[in-house]
């Protein structure tokens, strides 16, 4: 942002207000409404003049856009997230999450978030620099150009080069290559054997010092032909294809699983209308299942778009399948939704999953031992040569579409998909998986460019489905990579973009203006570019260029407030302080005769925008901006953080505070659970268990010396103000019935363990005896509570041990307060979608590194399975930077 306008404004443009409206002030606009219908990306009037008096700088008159003038938007999809971290205040580790909002000093909010955004654009302006100015001291050896090198290549680190995972800018592919490894297909190694390490490269660790990653139990082991088990493709460390387009040279899978035939309900179980049961012919008796089994989901069969689409689709298929009938096989007309009673349909699928439950283990694991074996032939696939692990090989069961927030479509029935609608895509060579019996598949192809291994069209918005491979697989790895490493690759060119924006706000070119309008708000605020949506058929969400006048509201001086729905129809609220420039744009662009359902940038769209960023760098468009915003983000908030001495509570917070921040500011939004409440009041009662719990070992070092009281005051043995009297009788109760449940559990699983075995079971005086042991701790628990004193437990038990067990749960209690304090800062932020989609992932691995973390404290073993080129190839180095 130029420093001119920042003077001239009465507060830094960036400030964000997330919580709702203001309340009621003098504007340029009325309130804003979210949630009306969008109108086509067409103008109805005159060409008119925008320009005020008052807006000298203003430019040439913006006419608006005809339907005909728009082309298609190009696929902007938006199952990656944006980030963007515009400034927050590092996170403190105390127990309750401090926020910008919370600080108690008198710096203004709107002060502190720009001077956070201004330091971090800073540092990226500097570090493109740098980066260009190394690249010129290089020139003596040759080097491609920007345009000629490959999108994929890493960039070269500025000053001094850090060690990134991945080898110096010498290599056509910006990775080591492995010795002697001139193909694709994997290598055996002997049993026992590990592989030698390759050699090290100017930026690459060596494989010694590979990150460890826990042992966990593996399904199954990758073995060859031979019955030797397979060394582990190091893609990373390969050599580039020259062609990158050709994805594979053979192929080989079993197909897809389709769910198993519709099982008709019993005959006593029916479906009611109008209060008397009806007989329905199956097909339309499975759909009447659908609805009937899920009525415990009250947001979707209570939802009335939900019950309108599922009605007529519905009627439909009682048309076709004859219509119901009553008992004595008379028609019976279903006209009224509100008529039909799904009760007994849904007691039924109800009480099958309680059985399900109550099952033995024994017969639980015997189940899943025979679903494995039913799945086994379709889980892996052979990709050149490699065995390859499928992601979703399983052909969705029919039911009742969903969708996300409000899908016009909510309701309608999925069809069953059967194999004339699969099309199967194999290698030449490979046997062609056999469809089931008195079936064929729709096609079968040999495309060698496509990464997907079958393929259906759905009915429900006609979409197209695919089998992929799984996200621990080779091809979605170097998907990953190549996606990070062209993030990476615009820190060369930051600067540059905006500058040339930030000029470009005043163009008198009216499209040159309202697309540098749009790369600000998107630089500037996380916007995503959004496209053109069938509203008919599709949920009503909008982004930056897809923007309409009521989306925006303005009050001056430089004020703008967003109210619309985004991805997965979630709200986007925020209010912004913005650059006086840019907020005279947004006025220019709603001035009449433009209306509700007007577009704001009736003069770009989502393609023409990502055609411009492309001039800059290869491939660049608003999904990579956005990567590289949050990965750069991410990447300054970890840089700058101070965790030495902290406990491994501490530094996972401090972390997750940074994702957070970066999650908060991408309107990473998700609904508070239903159970959350529940769950924060569980943790709450935990922690007040470890304080009582810490107050009766503080007893017991009184008891056996009482001078201890003189020693640490009287203050080191009261009780915690929030336990009070009631809620430590209530714990007790919890206690006892806690002791209870564990022995008789005990009892059932010794008797089950003998019963196997052939031996007698226990008797129940046994267990009654063992049950002694609940009274005697209600007794102590009823002398504590009159006496206030509690007896020292235990073998040889001395003040020392007592005093050592009181540190132990100082440190749990602050422990689970940590975990508390992020359970709350994230009941409505997705840190997750930031973390695996729009984070470079090494950047997790560094800073696990670097503060000695696990990094199974970040990812879950599937994380650890999909990001393991990123755990390989960072192996211990800590210095590793975006």
């Amino acid at each position: 942002m130029d420093e001119s306008a920042s003077k001239a404004r009465p507060a830094p443009p960036g400030v964000s207000i997330r919580h709702g409206p203001v309340g009621d002030q003098m504007g340029v606009d009325s309130a804003p409404n979210g949630t009306v219908k969008r109108k086509s990306r067409s103008s109805a009037g005159q060409p008119v003049k925008y320009k005020e008096e008052s807006d000298s700088d203003d430019g040439a008159p913006l006419a608006k856009r005809q339907k005909s003038q728009h082309q298609k938007a190009e696929p902007d999809s938006d199952d990656e997230p944006i980030a963007k971290k515009n400034g927050s205040k590092l996170p403190p580790s105390v127990k309750d999450t401090a926020t910008l909002e919370s600080s108690d000093d008198d710096q203004p909010l709107g002060t502190k978030i720009a001077q956070r955004r201004a330091n971090i654009e800073k540092a990226a302006a500097k570090e493109a620099k740098s980066i260009r100015a190394d690249a010129k001291t290089k020139k003596a050896t040759p080097r491609k150009s920007i345009k000629e090198e490959s999108d994929d290549e890493p960039l070269a680190k500025p000053r001094k080069r850090q060690s990134n995972g991945v080898s110096s800018v010498k290599k056509t592919n910006g990775v080591k290559k492995e010795p002697d490894s001139d193909s694709d297909a994997p290598i055996a190694k002997k049993a026992k054997k590990a592989a030698p390490p390759p050699k090290k490269g100017k930026d690459t660790a060596p494989a010694k010092d590979a990150k460890p990653v826990k042992e966990e139990p593996k399904e199954e082991s990758k073995e060859n032909s031979e019955g030797e088990e397979e060394e582990e493709y190091r893609w990373w460390d390969e050599p580039k294809k020259e062609d990158d387009t050709i994805k594979w040279t053979t192929l080989e899978h079993n197909g897809v699983l389709f769910p198993p035939p519709y099982e008709p309900l019993p005959k006593h179980v029916k479906l009611y209308y109008d209060g008397k049961p009806v007989d329905l012919h199956v097909d339309a008796e499975e759909v009447a299942t659908f609805f009937g089994s899920m009525l415990h989901s009250t947001q979707n069969v209570e939802n009335p778009v939900f019950q309108k689409n599922f009605f007529n689709d519905f009627k439909d298929i009682l048309k076709k399948t004859g219509g119901a009938k009553d008992l004595d096989g008379n028609p019976v007309d279903i006209t009224e939704f509100k008529k039909l009673d799904f009760t007994k349909i849904y007691e039924h699928y109800k009480a099958i999953s309680d059985a399900k439950k109550a099952r033995p283990a024994a017969e639980k694991k015997a189940e899943k031992a025979e679903k494995e074996k039913l799945e086994a032939p379709y889980m892996y696939c052979k990709w050149d040569g490699r065995k390859e692990r499928v992601g979703n090989f399983r052909v969705e069961p029919p039911g009742l579409f969903r969708g996300r927030g409000e899908h016009p479509k909510t309701g309608t029935v999925k069809k069953r998909v059967m194999p004339e609608q699969v099309t199967i895509n194999i290698g030449k060579e490979a046997k062609v998986p056999s469809p089931p019996p008195g079936h064929k598949w729709k096609a079968v192809q040999h495309d060698n460019k496509a990464t997907w291994l079958a393929m259906w069209q759905e009915n429900v918005n006609g979409n197209y489905k695919y089998v992929m491979l799984a996200a621990n697989s080779a091809i979605k790895g170097q998907a990953d990579y190549k996606k990070f490493e062209k993030a990476r690759e615009l820190k060369k060119h930051i600067d540059r973009i905006r500058a040339d924006y930030t000029r470009e706000l005043k163009s008198e070119v009216m499209a040159d203006r309202q697309r540098a309008t749009a790369m600000y708000l998107i630089d500037k605020f996380a916007l995503r570019a959004g496209n053109e949506k069938d509203t008919e058929n599709e949920a009503e969400t909008v982004g930056c260029c897809s923007l309409k006048y009521e989306h925006v509201t303005l009050k001056e001086p430089n004020t703008v407030i967003f109210d619309f729905l985004g991805k997965d129809s979630i709200r986007f609220y925020n209010e912004f302080t913005v650059d006086r420039q840019v907020f005279k744009n947004l006025k220019m662009f709603k001035k009449p005769p433009k209306e509700e359902g007007d577009d704001i940038f009736d003069r770009l769209t989502t393609s023409q925008l990502n055609k411009h960023l492309s001039s800059y760098m290869p491939g660049l468009t608003a999904k990579v901006f956005r990567t590289y915003n949050a990965s750069w983000t991410m990447s300054q908030l970890l840089k700058n953080l101070k965790v030495e001495d902290r406990t491994m509570a501490e530094k996972i917070k401090l972390y997750n505070d940074c994702n957070r921040e970066v999650a908060i500011l991408c309107n990473h939004k998700r609904t508070v659970g239903a159970s959350h409440e529940a769950q924060m009041e569980k943790l709450g009662d935990r922690i007040k268990g470890l304080k009582y719990q810490r107050w009766r070992t503080k007893m017991m070092m009184l008891d056996l010396d009482p001078k201890l009281k003189k020693k640490k005051g009287p203050e080191f043995f009261e009780l915690d103000p929030e336990l009070d009297q009631a809620w430590i009788e209530s714990h007790q109760q919890f206690l006892a019935k806690e002791l209870r449940e564990k022995i008789e559990k005990k009892f059932a699983k010794d008797n089950e363990k003998l019963e196997a075995d052939g031996k007698q079971k226990l008797p129940e005086k046994e267990l009654k005896e063992r049950l002694k042991a609940v009274s005697e701790l209600e007794a102590k628990f009823k002398k504590e509570n009159k006496t206030n004193k509690v007896e020292a437990e235990g073998k040889g038990v001395t003040v020392e041990k007592l005093t050592a067990a009181v540190e132990k749960l100082n440190e749990r209690i602050r422990t689970l307060e940590l975990q508390s304090a992020d359970r709350e800062g994230n009941k409505e932020v997705a840190l997750g979608t930031s973390k695996i989609n729009y984070i470079d992932p090494r950047l997790t691995v560094a800073f696990s590194n670097r503060f000695n973390v696990p990094i199974e404290k970040f990812f879950s073993k599937t994380l650890r399975d999909k990001f393991n080129w990123a755990i390989q190839s960072v192996g211990k180095d800590s210095t590793w930077e975006f």
